[in-house]
């Protein structure tokens, strides 16, 4: 069966092994537009219900920020009808030449109608373990939307907020990739990491993203990164971690909104690589925790998990796709389904996936 397609952009059946009512939309192509690679997929619902497709756009080769000579450029795609089609590209940022904007985390302050993006920027030849302490060599940055990702303001430096400047110690701060969240009580929240050593953090604004500021790291963990966040219905907190030295992600709780956090719990088994948690359906009321990944071996066989019982315990597996899947993010859709943002084909691809709310019932 020959894809079809719509703006450009192929649409592809469901993919072999996949659930047959899911459809596969691809959003960025590598070697499309200028760029060899797209990697760090970040997705967002924006106050009018459009969809903000966030990914980097690698230039020259594959390499991640600050590495290997490369270029990396953040860009956007946006939807109107609920990921079946997608605008061209569109460059939120690019900082110069061999110069990097990276690590798209996304959130939205429903109060403020504004969307915000957090990422990295660094100089020419400076990545997480080389930037040096105390420096600008890799800083955090966020822009915001007041028009559902339309258009963007200038960058917000939050380097000082996220980092210690005077650690000699500490290289540098990483917030995302993805899952940001606005909690119930308003403050946005996002989780963000260290080096070295990889320690994760939240960074979060009280004041609608005027000022921000860093709770304390997540006690007993070295090499934890790449973390996502969620809030439970009891206004806690639950921190998703990437653990890159051991089977399973880690698990933190915050009682305090993310300035504090407990020592972290053993969490799903899967292979290092950054994955997605979001609560479903979002709002007062009973909700899950779904929680996307590739099952493996490695990085392949993208599945989603669901939570009853708030993070203790993921079941009720559904496959997505039975191939290469590497990195993922999902966002709560306009009719209260659920988008995937996942990379694809051993990252030939970032590719959009709704989840039908039935297709996570327990069946």
């Amino acid at each position: 069966m020959k894809p079809s397609f719509a703006v450009g952009l192929a649409i592809l059946p469901a993919l072999a092994g996949a659930e047959p009512a899911l459809t596969h939309t691809d959003v960025f192509t590598s070697g499309q537009d200028g760029y060899a690679m797209y990697r760090i997929p970040a997705i967002e619902t924006a106050p009018d219900g459009s969809l903000l497709a966030f990914a980097e756009a690698r230039r020259y080769n594959g390499g991640d920020p600050g590495m290997e000579n490369n270029e990396i450029d953040l860009v956007l795609k946006r939807s109107a009808d609920g990921g079946r089609s997608w605008s061209s590209m569109q460059v939120i940022e690019h900082a110069g030449d061999r110069w990097s904007a990276a690590n798209p985390a996304t959130v939205v302050d429903s109060k403020a109608k504004r969307v915000w993006v957090i990422y990295l920027r660094c100089r020419p030849g400076r990545h997480t373990d080389s930037s040096r302490p105390g420096t600008d060599d890799m800083q955090t940055r966020a822009r915001y939307s007041a028009d559902s990702g339309t258009t963007w303001s200038e960058p917000v430096d939050l380097t000082a907020a996220a980092r210690d400047m005077n650690d000699p110690r500490w290289r540098s701060s990483v917030v995302g990739p993805g899952g940001a969240i606005r909690t119930r009580r308003g403050r946005l929240l996002a989780a963000g990491w260290k080096a070295v050593p990889y320690v994760p953090f939240a960074l979060y604004s009280d004041d609608h993203g005027k000022t921000w500021r860093r709770g304390e790291p997540v006690p007993g963990v070295e090499g934890g990164n790449e973390c996502q966040v969620a809030e439970l219905a009891d206004g806690r907190i639950l921190m998703d971690i990437r653990q890159n030295d051991g089977p399973r992600r880690w698990r933190a709780y915050s009682g305090d909104g993310g300035q504090t956090w407990s020592m972290p719990q053993p969490g799903e088994e899967v292979t290092p690589v950054a994955c997605a948690i979001e609560r479903f359906p979002p709002g007062p009321g009973r909700s899950a925790l779904v929680w996307t990944g590739p099952k493996g071996p490695g990085r392949r066989t993208l599945v989603a998990r669901v939570s009853h019982d708030e993070g203790r315990t993921f079941s009720g597996e559904r496959l997505i796709a039975e191939e290469p899947a590497a990195y993922s993010d999902m966002a709560i859709l306009k009719d209260k389904s659920i988008g995937v943002l996942w990379e694809r084909g051993d990252y030939r691809h970032i590719t959009f996936t709704r989840l039908p709310r039935a297709f996570l019932d327990p069946r």
